[in-house]
């Protein structure tokens, strides 16, 4: 169970937030700066809910001091008092989110699963053995082929330039990894790594996103907001999905990059702006130069380098450090002890295409972990496509369902419903409930209505 730990001078807010969130998580809380740290330092938490101001503290210290442990954790900073310098201050120090208060409980639970996600993803990635980065890798990226020899080639020939980079892959191949070694690896790594997917944003919210806004620009911008060109400062910027870029936000991207300075919404004065701009795509953008699809004149102004990520099916040699790297992240992650591949399971993954590259092995090999009953994923333990013979519980038939329910009344199959999806998910109640089609207070009212507790 992932461990919270709370920081904040307010006790009522400290009992408030572990109600809420205990359900789910092993929850602590601290009232004061020193004791946080010290509960932080010695007992070790995945993420911490940290006030901007703990009595006398500077929680901006209290964020830093976190940052320095040996195994620091995800940190979220919180505060009533919160101003856009102390948020981009937060952020330039390491915490992974900023909340405003009061808090919304659907805002910081979502932001809070995702920085555990992050936390466990930047520990699957420190889990990677050093044997096989200093063999086979570069920059947490995987890969023993020629073709990923020259991807690291590459990055290690531009990570400390100025200019701009497009990286070029198809759909899971790891253009992300690569922006972020071209930015990690380099004289960057202090300063923030921001990315921003132009095709997951409506067109009409994607121009404030990069350029920011002033209050009262439009219609809902009550305080004015940082884009993300102006919050990357002197770090990197990396512009997902560009060929998704609508037509006339690639005008006013074009006019950022030459003259390096942004005007956000509503206001009259540009701001200069410092970051390097990656951009990855999984199209074809000189084709869709030619169909009118992308800018000419964006196309060469982005285009100073391109670095070709390769499918996984084109260099096969890759997927054995691949799965094992891997393999090591899932067993460690799911508390396993989980090795390598049979010989038929590793032979299969050798001869599949993997149309979702890197990103398909990475949840064949999770999928093989999770079903492995001993020390070695099998054949059978591969998801199906793989060739896996493990389905999921087949439909009951609807004479098993009759003769099951026959006699029942409603609350006893609903009460025995709820017990057997509570049992099935750990009793974590938010995954109950997602199972079962209900909201959580919901699922609690059930409980408490049948004595499941």
């Amino acid at each position: 169970m992932d461990r919270i730990l709370i920081i904040d001078d307010e006790a009522a807010i400290c009992s408030s937030l572990a109600f809420a969130l205990e359900d789910r998580y092993e929850v602590s809380s601290a009232v004061d700066a020193a004791e946080g740290l010290r509960l932080a330092a010695d007992e070790g938490f995945d993420l911490v809910l940290l006030d901007l101001r703990i009595g006398d503290a500077d929680g901006i210290e209290a964020l830093s001091a976190l940052r320095r442990l040996p195994d620091p954790p995800v940190v979220i900073m919180m505060s009533a008092y919160g101003t856009i310098e102390s948020s981009v201050e937060a952020m330039r120090r390491g915490a992974f989110g900023y909340l405003q208060k009061p808090l919304r409980m659907d805002e910081l639970e979502a932001q809070a699963q995702q920085a555990l996600e992050y936390g466990r993803l930047t520990r699957r990635v420190e889990l990677m053995s050093h044997e096989l980065e200093s063999r086979y890798g570069y920059g947490g990226i995987i890969g023993k082929s020629a073709a990923m020899r020259r991807v690291f080639e590459l990055v290690e020939r531009l990570k400390d330039v100025d200019s701009s980079v497009v990286v070029r892959g198809e759909s899971g191949t790891g253009k992300e990894l690569v922006s972020r070694a071209l930015h990690y690896s380099g004289k960057r790594k202090a300063e923030p790594f921001v990315e921003i997917n132009c095709g997951a944003i409506p067109e009409a919210l994607l121009e404030g996103e990069l350029f920011g806004y002033r209050r009262g620009a439009f219609t809902g911008a009550v305080d004015a907001r940082q884009g993300k060109f102006a919050f990357a400062g002197s770090g990197t910027l990396l512009l997902d999905e560009i060929g998704d870029m609508p037509l006339p936000l690639q005008v006013k991207l074009l006019q950022a990059l030459q003259q390096r300075e942004v005007t956000p919404l509503g206001a009259n004065v540009p701001v200069k702006v410092n970051a390097r701009v990656i951009a990855a795509t999984n199209a074809d953008l000189a084709a869709l130069v030619e169909s009118g699809g992308f800018r000419r004149d964006l196309f060469f102004r982005l285009k100073v380098v391109e670095i070709f990520v390769p499918p996984l099916r084109e260099r096969r040699e890759d997927i054995p450090p691949l799965a094992s790297h891997f393999i090591a992240a899932c067993s460690a992650d799911m508390g396993k002890d989980v090795r390598g591949l049979s010989a038929e399971a590793a032979r299969r993954l050798l001869e599949y295409d993997f149309p979702g590259n890197v990103r398909e092995l990475a949840n064949a090999v999770e999928h093989g972990v999770l079903m492995a009953d001993g020390p070695t994923i099998g054949l059978g333990d591969l998801p199906p496509e793989l060739g896996g013979s493990r389905a999921a519980c087949p439909e009951p038939e609807a004479a098993d369902v009759e003769a099951y329910l026959g006699g029942k009344r409603l609350d006893e199959v609903e009460a025995a419903a709820i017990k057997a999806a509570l049992a099935r998910n750990g009793g974590h109640r938010r995954a109950t409930a997602l199972s079962l089609g209900i909201s959580e207070r919901g699922l609690r009212n059930k409980i408490i209505e049948y004595g499941l507790r």
